[in-house]
């Protein structure tokens, strides 16, 4: 029993949103934009079991929505098509679907682990192959649906020593495209956002370690290790991750459809 104070009318009122990889960092960001226009949400994810429903509470608490937890693996198929089923038999179905769920893994190709590749393109790429295929045929019957793939900069550049992460990030982008022209008569878009450097905890997390390894202060790890490639020299927020994916989800991006939109501080136009 939820103790919901604050009912919120919104752009996304009465829709459902799931969203993977949602217990952190632009994942969950992402959760609270949509709830905070009015959408019951799904998160999803791993993490202390008592953090992520300290999210979820707060979800309810904050915005007056119903929100609920998918404990579903990436990394499987038959629990993928689960959570999306039981999402939509608790809600009718799934109005926005964003597949945020990553990871990562850095080495040269030759010792790059065969467990880690195999990991990072099954939760990158096939995760997102997986969550499509079982929430388009109610998308499909209704007529109307958003489909939003969090992808990376990744997805348009290489960097090196991260061949499963840039090959697994450059079939995102391929995948939404051909998802978009196939429903592209039915009213469901398909786009992606290509961010580059995110601040997020997990980001912030590195620095004390990057600083103590090279000799250098935090506003130099800063700019000249994280932030090299991006002309701006400024993180992505996950606000701005989050704001593009409510336009993307709203009417007025009804005409954007099979593109991955980059937001990297001008990473990729160089």
């Amino acid at each position: 029993m939820t103790t919901n104070t604050k009912p919120h009318q919104g752009a996304h009122q009465g829709q459902t949103a799931f969203i993977t990889g949602s217990t952190s960092g632009i994942g969950l960001g992402v959760a609270r934009a949509f709830a905070s226009q009015g959408a019951n949400v799904v998160i999803n994810g791993l993490g202390d079991a008592n953090e992520i429903e300290q999210a979820r509470l707060s979800i309810e608490q904050d915005f007056g929505v119903r929100a609920i937890y998918s404990a579903a693996n990436m990394l499987d198929p038959e629990a993928i098509k689960h959570s999306i089923q039981v999402t939509e038999d608790e809600f009718g179905m799934i109005d926005i679907l964003v597949n945020n769920a990553g990871i990562q893994h850095v080495a040269p190709i030759e010792k790059f682990p065969i467990n880690q590749w195999d990991a990072i393109i099954a939760i990158n790429l096939s995760s997102n192959f997986h969550t499509i295929r079982a929430a388009l045929p109610k998308m499909k019957q209704k007529g109307k649906g958003r489909i939003i793939n969090i992808s990376s900069a990744h997805s348009l550049v290489a960097s090196p020593y991260k061949s499963a992460y840039v090959a697994a990030k450059h079939g995102v982008a391929g995948l939404t495209k051909t998802v978009a022209l196939e429903v592209a008569e039915q009213g469901i878009t398909v786009n992606a956002i290509a961010p580059g450097y995110v601040w997020t905890p997990l980001v912030e997390r590195q620095i004390p370690d990057t600083m103590k390894a090279r000799n250098m202060t935090e506003e130099e790890v800063k700019r000249d290790v994280l932030l090299l490639a991006q002309p701006t020299k400024e993180f992505v927020t996950i606000e701005q991750v989050a704001d593009l994916a409510l336009y993307l989800a709203s009417d007025s991006a009804a005409s954007i459809t099979g593109t991955t939109i980059s937001m990297d501080g001008g990473w990729t136009a160089k």
